[in-house]
């Protein structure tokens, strides 16, 4: 896993059969972006769809649609939420730029057909376009106030981190834990004020650990892992899940009176089998593909994990928080973002 929160691709197969697909006839099988592609009238336009990882965008997005439900901020906050979806976007999307930036003599031996790798994009024209990412971020950070500010500066700078030095090191799980960690915050920041509950500091820490877990758990997945490390990860990514059933109980703590969904147990417990069924067959037999399905997974489990946390505090609402997975599904047809 080598770029900010996750650089998986996310396709329809991954999501829904294929056998399913095919259900609906040849209409599925006509695939504009690809005709495009095929006519070279939308190659640059792929090459830097490519090259921000589009379809994963929207797993950024998850994090803040969450933030808005828990808090109940919509309506009154429409505004201040739209202006935290594009400055989390932003940012995301700024991560993917500058992970190519910076691994482009990497990429230039191993994975030649990246769009800065071949060429196809300059490095000075990717520079300029992340740079023009993450200032678009902040602003649209500064647009809602000063306080969603101080946790979209932290974001940005835990973004560079990753994508220029930590990322190569034995801190990079943590790293990128701590970006998927402070989009939650911001997230939660769409409440005017200065102070963030500790129900949403824990709401934040249980996805920043479980990304801490799905980061490790893929570090090796091109190769054949250890199992020890696969152990050691994914007791991480089940140390996140179980951090989540705290959540309910402090936020009863700080609301008195406030509904819980009692369903919420249960669907963590759900969470844990859609995930780990991958999980545990890679660790029995560490086989690359093995370790790449089980990635897979848990990778379109953030925005599950997101809207089952959504469903605690805001009620059955909260599965809204899984929309995004249609966009990324439709988008990870055509645009490869690994």
């Amino acid at each position: 896993m080598n770029s900010l929160w996750s650089d998986r691709r996310i396709d329809a197969g991954s999501i829904f059969p294929r056998s399913s697909l095919s259900a609906f006839g040849d209409r599925w099988k006509f695939e504009p972006l690809a005709f495009f592609a095929k006519t070279n009238c939308m190659n640059p336009w792929l090459d830097y769809a490519r090259l921000l990882r589009l379809p994963n965008v929207f797993t950024a997005m998850a994090d803040i649609c969450l933030g808005a439900l828990v808090t109940g901020a919509l309506p009154t906050q429409t505004i201040r939420f739209v202006l935290l979806l594009l400055a989390s976007s932003c940012l995301y999307l700024a991560g993917m730029v500058w992970n190519d930036f910076f691994d482009i003599e990497q990429d230039r031996r191993e994975r030649p057909h990246r769009p800065l790798a071949s060429g196809r994009i300059a490095r000075a024209t990717a520079g300029w376009l992340g740079a023009g990412l993450m200032a678009g971020g902040l602003l649209f950070a500064w647009s809602a106030d000063w306080h969603t500010l101080r946790v979209a500066v932290p974001l940005a700078v835990a973004v560079l981190l990753y994508d220029g030095w930590l990322k190569r090191t034995p801190l990079g799980p943590v790293a990128m834990g701590t970006c998927r960690f402070l989009n939650v915050l911001l997230g939660l920041s769409v409440l005017p004020g200065p102070t963030i509950p500790a129900w949403g500091w824990m709401l934040a820490l249980a996805v920043g650990v479980y990304i801490a877990g799905v980061t490790w758990f893929a570090r090796t997945e091109a190769s054949e892992s250890s199992v020890q490390t696969l152990r050691g990860a994914a007791g991480v990514m089940l140390a996140g899940v179980a951090l989540a059933l705290t959540v309910p109980a402090l936020y009863r703590d700080a609301m008195p009176g406030e509904p819980i969904n009692p369903a919420f147990p249960y669907f963590l417990i759900g969470f844990i089998f859609f995930v780990g069924m991958p999980v545990f067959r890679a660790i029995a037999r560490p086989l690359p593909e093995r370790v790449q399905a089980a990635v897979k997974r848990a990778v379109l489990g953030l925005v599950i994990f997101d809207a089952i946390l959504a469903t605690a505090l805001a009620g059955w609402i909260g599965m809204v928080v899984a929309l995004p997975l249609l966009p990324a599904a439709w988008l990870g047809r055509w645009v490869y973002s690994t």
